[in-house]
């Protein structure tokens, strides 16, 4: 039995801020007290002074290793597990993919032997459905009690995850039947492709023009089609990488309505914008995602649903794929660049900047970076806060330093940082999962195979 002790640190959740010691036993939080209050003993005693103590990131989207447009996703669960560490985040949950013509037991079974012993933080899976039928369907179920407990559909990608309207409905009425939760990829692509087929005979291929052909309207118009859906099957939803002010405003409708509908932004939506896209000599690439980066006139929304919890989660979506050799593959065809940003190491940084810049509070902070997307996906309170019973996933976080963002220093696979050169304060400092120090005052001291898949049980928002 190892006791870790951590002491005079700000200890920092979604519900309370209080100066207090936080006791470790065989990796699990074991007691909360205010500073040396109580006298304990330990094997090892963390100092904690002038730093918060803050639980470990729940990055609830990102694609390790993800098959995409011809190629793969750089980071593969050994890398992109590290650099989540590095950057706060102690679970991330992936996307198992289903492919058209295989079952989801194939999918699921893929993924869990992608990341079987290479993982550096815990992991689980969601569930990418792109093949609705009667099998599929049945799948769901056992999916369920196999602690894989949501699963995306794609309003988006004819010929690789779309799903029609009917699909949609199936697999909503099958969710609202076992308890599962539907995340929707909400775009409207096969209007998109069409604005895609006339802007690429216009001779529109750089970059730009792939924020310009995916409109914000048609980001909306998918956004209220899945929650009609929803309704009609009695499922909740929750709508992924939310962009646009549009988007948010049909999300807000659903929920003044008291449905169960939830929307997650990404700092992509929330620091980037079309002006990145607009970079010349081809650099536009390196920001190409869907959905895409919108006008900055939208962050002021985006912000303001985050604060009143319209929006509830910021998952990064990370999908990296190198500038060389891959984003590469779409000069001159805006249509065949790799969709997808890294951002893994980043999401913790940035929302603490926010905080600073005044958009968040500090405790909002925490909400929709761990304990939100914690209860959203069944995992909460093993992960997402601090308290007695919860897995001692912890990260010391310096509030105080200051740091330039680069691809230089970060530690995702991938050749270019989407924020590259920006200037934040505050920086990780030591991250413990389950009470295993994996980075030590900014040393890396984990190792691949420490991390473990975790079992979610079905939202805890319903």
């Amino acid at each position: 039995m190892t006791r870790t002790l951590i002491t005079g640190g700000l200890v920092v959740t979604a519900s309370d801020e209080l100066h207090a010691d936080v006791l470790i036993e065989d990796g699990r939080v074991v007691a909360v007290a205010t500073s040396g209050s109580q006298q304990w003993t330990s094997d090892r005693m963390i100092d904690a002074s002038r730093k918060y103590v803050i639980p470990g990131g729940v990055d609830a989207h990102t694609h390790m290793e993800l098959p995409f447009g011809g190629t793969f996703a750089s980071d593969t669960f050994e890398t992109g597990t590290r650099a989540a560490a590095w950057g706060g985040t102690t679970t991330i949950v992936d996307f198992a993919v289903q492919t058209p013509g295989h079952s989801l037991r194939e999918g699921l079974d893929n993924w869990y032997a992608k990341a079987d012993g290479e993982c550096a933080i815990d992991y689980a899976f969601h569930m990418i459905v792109s093949d609705v039928n009667e099998h599929s369907l049945k799948e769901m179920d056992g999916l369920v009690e196999e602690g894989v407990s949501s699963f995306k559909l794609f309003m988006g990608y004819p010929g690789v995850f779309y799903s029609d309207d009917g699909q949609i409905l199936r697999a909503m009425q099958r969710a609202s039947g076992n308890g599962g939760l539907i995340m929707m990829h909400a775009e409207n692509s096969i209007a998109i492709d069409v604005l895609v087929e006339q802007a690429l005979a216009r001779g529109e291929t750089d970059p730009r023009h792939h924020g310009e052909v995916r409109k914000v309207l048609l980001e909306a118009e998918a956004t209220h089609r899945a929650i009609q859906l929803a309704r009609v099957a009695g499922s909740p939803l929750c709508v992924v990488h939310v962009s646009a002010e549009e988007a948010v405003a049909e999300l807000a409708a659903a929920r003044d309505k008291g449905l169960p509908v939830f929307g997650e932004t990404c700092p992509q939506y929330l620091f980037l914008s079309t002006d990145n896209l607009e970079e010349p000599d081809f650099q536009g690439a390196k920001y190409v995602c869907s959905t895409p980066l919108r006008p900055r006139e939208h962050q002021a929304a985006l912000w303001q649903g985050l604060r009143t919890n319209d929006l509830q989660v910021v998952s990064t979506d990370h999908c990296p794929f190198c500038f060389r050799g891959q984003k590469e593959l779409g000069r001159g065809d805006f249509s065949k660049i790799p969709n997808g940003l890294p951002g893994v190491e980043n999401r913790m940084d940035l929302l603490h900047q926010a905080v600073l810049d005044g958009h968040i509070s500090r405790r909002r902070w925490i909400e929709i970076a761990c304990a939100t997307p914690a209860r959203m996906f069944g995992l909460y309170p093993q992960k997402g806060t601090i308290a007695p019973g919860s897995d001692a996933d912890i990260v010391l976080y310096d509030p105080h330093a200051e740091q330039v963002i680069s691809a230089e220093t970060h530690h995702m696979n991938v050749d270019y940082s989407a924020y590259e050169g920006k200037r934040i304060t505050g920086r990780v400092d030591t991250v413990l999962s389950r009470g295993e120090v994996i980075i030590d005052r900014r040393e890396y001291t984990g190792r691949a195979g420490h991390g473990s898949f975790v079992h979610r049980s079905t939202c805890q928002y319903l």
